[in-house]
């Protein structure tokens, strides 16, 4: 009988870099996948449907929701955001590693569903320099930025529920962290 797949679980607030550095990181290893998740938000520039997000409708997500068809699910910025359960088992029913980026609220609810599930926190420095890199973004308005900071500061109280925390002082340090999380997870369970 092959092993199971791990699933690991990377969240960050808003402008920390948690996309950036998983998809560097996903780059450098073997036999990982990133979970693809829902979202009814439009896509940024850049994104395509399939690859970043599946770009639902509210009614197409709130059908997956009834359907019991998501890992996990909530709201954030007016926005639904959910993981897809099917996609996440069949990779690690063959062995398959999955890296979900999500929020806290979702990254709770994948631990109570699947305890062994590997949670890492990404931090930024300071809550200094996450308002520069949400500034720097250009993309939010200054009430926007305001409100994402205040969200950052509820979402860091949950990092005594991770089980590794990357600060995410330079992007390339980070993923490199990430990376060797991810192999000293693997021969744990090995």
């Amino acid at each position: 009988m092959s092993k199971k797949g791990c699933v690991f679980v990377i969240s960050a607030p808003s402008g920390s870099g948690k996309t950036t550095i998983a998809s560097r990181a996903l780059r450098k290893l073997k036999n990982i996948a990133p979970s693809v998740s829902l979202t009814t938000r439009r896509p940024r520039s850049g994104e395509s449907d399939k690859k970043d997000y599946h770009y639902v409708s509210k009614d197409e997500f709130k059908k997956a929701v009834r359907k019991n068809r998501l890992l996990e699910w909530a709201s954030n910025y007016g926005y639904y955001y959910g993981t897809p359960k099917r996609p996440v088992f069949d990779k690690t029913k063959k062995g398959k590693d999955v890296l979900l980026r999500i929020d806290v609220k979702g990254a709770m609810q994948v631990k109570r569903k699947i305890p062994q599930s590997v949670l890492i926190f990404v931090k930024p420095p300071s809550m200094a320099e996450l308002k520069r890199r949400l500034e720097g973004r250009k993309s939010d308005a200054k009430s926007e930025i305001k409100k994402r900071l205040k969200i950052a500061g509820k979402e860091l109280s949950y990092i005594p529920r991770y089980d590794y925390v990357i600060t995410n002082d330079k992007l390339e340090n980070a993923a490199k962290k990430l990376v060797s999380l991810i192999k000293k997870e693997r021969k744990m369970v090995q």
